[in-house]
């Protein structure tokens, strides 16, 4: 698993259900920008505010928008094992091409780290039965999650699952350059955090990122000029999409209020409701969101909507 892969929104209607008709756009977004895959069920979609049964229609929506044009990548979440392997069936079914395991969320007493380290090896384990040959990632995300495990614990898991072959982390460069050097390069590291520090990402050896769409076409351009060497334009680049990440990147509940947004904007779609949002979103922020959207322009095959013209 490598490049830039973006993670798709949960996009909802007025009603507060599930928007079809935006969620097919948003993957078929993706494939007209080139993207390498698309992920989907991660903290962008809002995946603790879906019923188990939405889950499985995303999943099912994904597969059938992409056809066949681009792997998908499914994060795997849930309190157990067990969930999370019953949803491992729902993705293998609809042809998912790599899994990517969360922690099991705790509201009250946060998981330790051997038994975070005890889940996700019985997980492996269940997938390895599963289906032997289907790439498995952990998401190891501290900052966001927070509960994670250090390299050490990464190195043992890796040794004893084969089917452990990437890690999607969400940290710093310097903190994701020590895990690229700590599990060898040929063990794929992807970050996130929406882009932040993405050229320097790729200097610490990072194979790739997941990010939210708002700027996954314009993120994958400046790999590929960092990838051919072009260092001082990929520089220039990044610099005229760095304002729209910062703001963006403040907090999950900024990214999902306000990256949901852009990236509908920019799809020529709206945001049509926000669900168990803590963030209100405001005229000032509002404004912001599509200063932005205008600035970096629709994406490819579409025209940006009329609320940022």
């Amino acid at each position: 698993m490598h490049g830039i892969w973006p993670i798709l929104y949960a996009y909802f209607t007025q009603a507060g259900t599930l928007d079809r008709q935006a969620m097919r756009w948003q993957v078929q977004t993706a494939v007209r920008s080139g993207s390498p895959g698309v992920a989907i069920l991660g903290l962008a979609t809002e995946v603790n505010k879906l019923s188990v049964q939405e889950k499985h229609d995303v999943i099912a929506w994904a597969a059938q928008d992409l056809a066949g044009a681009a792997p998908m990548a499914v994060t795997l979440s849930g309190p157990t094992a067990q969930e999370q392997l019953k949803l491992a069936e729902v993705a293998l079914v609809h042809g998912a091409r790599y899994l990517v395991l969360q922690p099991p969320p705790r509201k009250e007493v946060p998981i330790a780290e051997a038994e975070l380290e005890a889940f996700f090896q019985c997980v492996l384990e269940g997938l390895a039965q599963m289906s032997p040959t289907t790439p498995v990632g952990i998401q190891n995300a501290p900052e966001y999650l927070g509960v994670g495990l250090d390299a050490t614990a990464l190195v043992r898991l890796r040794g004893r699952c084969n089917n452990f072959r990437f890690l999607k982390g969400e940290a710093p460069s310097v903190i994701i350059e020590k895990t690229v050097q700590s599990v060898g390069p040929s063990f794929p590291v992807l970050n996130g955090r929406g882009g932040m520090e993405l050229i320097d990402n790729l200097r610490a050896g990072c194979a790739g990122m997941i990010v939210a769409p708002e700027c996954a076409f314009e993120q994958a351009r400046i790999a590929d000029l960092y990838g051919r060497g072009a260092i001082e334009e990929a520089q220039a680049h990044y610099e005229r999409i760095l304002p729209t990440i910062t703001f963006v990147m403040q907090s999950l509940e900024t990214l999902v209020v306000y990256g949901k947004r852009i990236a509908a904007w920019r799809s020529g779609m709206d945001v049509h409701h926000d669900r168990q949002c803590a963030l209100v979103p405001s005229a000032f922020g509002l404004a912001a969101a599509r200063r932005f959207a205008h600035q970096l322009g629709p994406l490819p095959g579409c025209t940006l909507h009329p609320e940022v013209i």
